[in-house]
């Protein structure tokens, strides 16, 4: 499934931290782009579909996601996912097999590979570090116990940690750093993306700056 183009690729430079506003500079300097009318060209394009919003901040234009619109969070999650499958350091056959026992508990879950792997650092004694967000109305334990097994089984060994949507976004707003800060400064979203940056947007309005 190969759906990014040159475009995306811009788009893709508020991904790491979708909270910050970034300068013509940062983006161009994330991107690895050098054309100026082409990184202008491609903004002005996100601008149009209300995909970014700009600030002026003294002299400075500052460039951000419109994070509060729905079609922002889905264009973000399905970018995220597309990016995430395209990884060739990530054991994709674990993912695949982890999801479909999720999917015997719930449909809807946000899956996260973090970590060594997220930062691509990992080594051959690294776990697969996974993080699992489920409905409120889903047990946790319920999803642990599915796929427990699996995990434990799988080479890399797979560290999974599942938290209730309510329980994620409480790790979010809270003040102390936590594992779920953790996971959004540093996270390869294969499933749910849309959901996620949902929770990332509610986060941002009840205060989180990362």
């Amino acid at each position: 499934m190969y759906i990014l183009n040159k475009e995306s690729k811009i788009a893709a430079s508020f991904l790491e931290r979708p909270w910050k506003k970034l300068t013509y500079l940062e983006i161009r300097k994330i991107s690895g782009k050098k054309s100026k009318s082409y990184i202008y060209r491609t903004l002005s394009h996100l601008m149009n579909d209300n995909v970014i919003q700009t600030e002026q901040i003294g002299k400075s234009l500052l460039y951000g996601l419109s994070l509060n619109l729905l079609q922002t969070q889905s264009y973000c999650g399905l970018l995220s996912e597309s990016i995430a499958w395209e990884s060739n350091h990530i054991p994709v056959n674990i993912i695949e097999k982890l999801a479909e026992k999720i999917r015997k508990i719930t449909p809807f879950f946000v899956f996260i590979v973090t970590g060594s792997y997220a930062k691509r650092k990992e080594n051959k004694k690294s776990d697969l570090d996974v993080v699992i967000i489920c409905d409120d109305a889903v047990k946790p334990q319920a999803i642990m116990a599915e796929i427990k097994l699996e995990g434990e089984l799988s080479i890399p060994n797979v560290h999974s940690f599942v938290f209730t949507r309510r329980e994620f976004l409480e790790m979010l707003t809270n003040k102390e750093f936590n594992y779920g800060k953790e996971t959004a400064r540093n996270n390869i979203i294969f499933f749910g993306g849309n959901i996620y940056f949902n929770m990332l947007n509610e986060a941002i309005e009840h205060g989180f700056k990362g």
